[in-house]
């Protein structure tokens, strides 16, 4: 029998676990959206307590696993395993997770940044099948990136190359990123900006055709908010959406001229806004780059779709291999 991969992502709002055949297709997975809040320990519990549930179901041993990929948003020492910081789970401050996973498994165990994940699925099973280099970029809450080159993931002096969220492409904002700059990528066109940007265009007297209540909580606004007002032609969700894609085009003019890929590829729950955003993101991208693209170049849409975290994080195990 041919080896499994195991992916465990751990997001801001679901924990995802699951078991991926090596062609990249899912053989079964589970969804828990409980784990925010619980201690370190007891998340790894719930971790392997997932996989070994997910092994059982489908009559598989341990050893079935070529290894176990979990991929977590935030800054990740890759080769010591170790969590630096995430916003997405409370304590994991500096927190080994790898080994703590480790610990309980006979397999390898692998952990990286949660877009380094995404761009290595999307990479082998993806938009980026038949390239050896391309840029992943992911467009949701936040805004990171993964690396490819030379078919090798690209991870940096520390294990944080391609947080190009935090690129500053606005220094004259008044948004504020948690990292505590101003003018991040990540500050003004991902979705943890939406609910100011759209609080400002109504206190600057645009109308909105969303029908909101006189109490609305602007806290509440976000991407599928705005994909409800775009399919109304509502003005103001329209131009939040332009906004926010003209930003991601400078950034990707900067990943250009910094990288020189020859692809990259977006995905995130923002994609979700269509054409209307992506025509827009490609405009500001080629009127930037004019004449200096010498080469073929592309600017492509996931492939593997919402399943790209899961997908992404146990294909980490193929670069054990």
């Amino acid at each position: 029998m041919k080896k499994i991969l195991c992916g465990v992502d751990i997001g801001g709002t679901k924990l995802s676990t699951t078991l991926v055949r090596m062609d990249g297709s899912i053989l079964d997975k589970c969804i828990d959206c409980d784990h925010v809040d619980k201690p370190e320990k007891e998340l790894v519990s719930q971790i392997e307590g997932n996989i070994r549930r997910l092994l059982r179901n489908n009559n598989l041993q341990e050893l079935d696993l070529l290894g176990i990929g979990i991929g977590c948003a935030g800054h990740i020492r890759f080769n010591d395993g170790v969590i630096i910081t995430t916003s997405n789970l409370k304590g994991f401050k500096n927190y080994p997770l790898r080994n703590a996973v480790q610990e309980r498994f006979s397999v390898p165990v692998i952990l990286d940044n949660d877009a380094n994940a995404q761009a290595f699925g999307e990479f082998k099973f993806g938009a980026g099948k038949g390239y050896d280099s391309m840029v992943f970029l992911t467009i949701s809450t936040g805004i990171g990136a993964g690396i490819i080159i030379n078919n090798r993931l690209y991870r940096g002096l520390t294990g944080t190359a391609g947080e190009f969220g935090h690129t500053i492409v606005s220094p004259d904002s008044e948004l504020t990123c948690t990292c505590g700059n101003r003018g991040c990528l990540m500050a003004v066109a991902c979705g943890m900006a939406l609910p100011h940007l759209f609080k400002q265009k109504i206190r600057e007297g645009k109308v909105s055709r969303l029908d909101l209540p006189p109490d609305f909580d602007y806290n509440k606004v976000d991407g599928k908010l705005l994909k409800q007002g775009l399919d109304l032609d509502d003005p103001v969700s329209k131009e939040i959406i332009l906004d926010s894609a003209y930003f991601v085009g400078i950034g990707i003019y900067n990943i250009f001229q910094a990288l020189n890929p020859p692809l990259i590829v977006l995905g995130g729950g923002l994609l979700s806004w269509g054409d209307f955003y992506l025509a827009q993101i490609k405009k500001t991208f080629y009127e930037y780059a004019r004449d200096m693209i010498f080469d073929p170049f592309e600017i492509a849409v996931s492939r593997i779709g919402p399943d790209v975290g899961v997908i992404g994080a146990a294909s980490l195990a193929l670069e054990l291999c």
